[in-house]
């Protein structure tokens, strides 16, 4: 059931990692007055939209930190089973040596020296006994050893396995409570006059700019999957704003960056934080299509640049994919990944 909250009600997110777990909080924090005039509904609006950004990409990185302990698990798991099929190994030395009746050293050696027909022949049966002691000693050895081994493979297996669990739910808690504050936010703007909810997008997401022809922008790219990206990214001009979403039909910021490289062949973390991260840092002067502008500090939103000091992007709430200015506020750096 959706939350009723009013522009008044503020919240905050955080993503803790430090055990392994997701620990998002998403809590209202204290409540302010109540908006007196549209301008301060409209103010309030605008900063909902920038807190939104910034959980959308911690609830990200929390996906990332699942997928991570889910990937661990698997690979746990995995150890596990060629643990115990190491030691599932040792069962026909361990049934042969059951079937011999090895009783032990000593008792062995009285049924030689009562059962020896001469001296040599003594000595013989004490050497053959000898290295079946050493034989069968070595052989119990191992088999504890790789009990041992299989023991502790399937603890940290099942261990694995439980928090990547554990953390799958907290993770699908947290995203039903981002889906709350979202409707929230949408029920909000739309309240505000048509010219208060352009100040807002635009406040938010920059003014938008005609956007130049895709193969214009792809001819200056630095190489064939940068202008398959910028052409892709391009393409998706108009296509609205949805939280968490990657196409084809509606985008976030990280998802619409992931998609466009998606079909040039490359891929790319669900995660604007992530994505600022790799490929090759590049400065503002030597930007060049399809390269992955990011911005805030901490990293919670990105862009594809397409040439002559604009960019492309999914930015917020009740704006759609659109050309903007590379040059707002907020503006961190950039990365090339093709």
């Amino acid at each position: 059931m959706q939350r009723n909250r009013t522009t008044g009600r503020r919240w905050t997110g955080a993503v803790v990692a430090a055990t392994g777990l997701v620990a998002l909080v998403l809590a209202p924090g204290s409540a302010s007055a109540a908006p007196s005039t549209a301008d301060e509904a409209a103010q309030l609006v605008e900063e909902a939209g920038r807190q939104l950004t910034a959980v959308d990409e911690q609830v990200h990185q929390a996906e990332l930190t699942v997928a991570a302990q889910q990937q661990a698990a698997a690979e746990a798991d995995q150890a596990a089973a060629v643990a115990e099929a190491t030691l599932q190994q040792f069962e026909p030395a361990i049934r042969a040596i059951a079937q011999s009746g090895y009783t032990g050293t000593t008792r062995s050696r009285v049924a030689a020296f009562l059962g020896s027909d001469s001296a040599d022949d003594l000595v013989a049966q004490m050497t053959m006994l000898d290295l079946i002691a050493d034989h069968t000693d070595g052989v119990l050895t191992e088999v504890a050893v790789a009990q041992a081994a299989a023991d502790q493979a399937r603890a940290t297996a099942d261990a694995a396995a439980a928090e990547a669990a554990a953390a799958l739910t907290t993770l699908q808690e947290q995203q039903a409570q981002v889906q709350a504050q979202v409707d929230a936010y949408e029920a909000d703007f739309a309240r505000l006059t048509a010219a208060e909810q352009t100040r807002v997008t635009a406040a938010l997401a920059g003014p938008v700019l005609d956007a130049p022809s895709a193969a214009v922008a792809a001819a200056a790219a630095p190489g064939p999957a940068a202008a398959t990206a910028v052409q892709t990214a391009l393409g998706q001009i108009g296509d609205p704003y949805v939280w968490g979403a990657s196409g084809p039909d509606g985008f976030d910021c990280s998802g619409l960056t992931q998609y466009a490289y998606a079909a040039a062949g490359i891929s790319l973390p669900h995660s604007s934080k992530a994505q600022s991260t790799m490929g090759t840092p590049v400065s503002r002067s030597e930007l060049l299509p399809g390269d992955i502008v990011y911005f805030y500090s901490p990293v919670s939103h990105v862009g594809i640049y397409i040439g002559d000091g604009k960019m492309v992007h999914a930015r917020t709430f009740g704006q759609p994919v659109a050309v903007t200015s590379v040059d707002q506020a907020g503006y961190r750096g950039a990365v090339r990944v093709a």
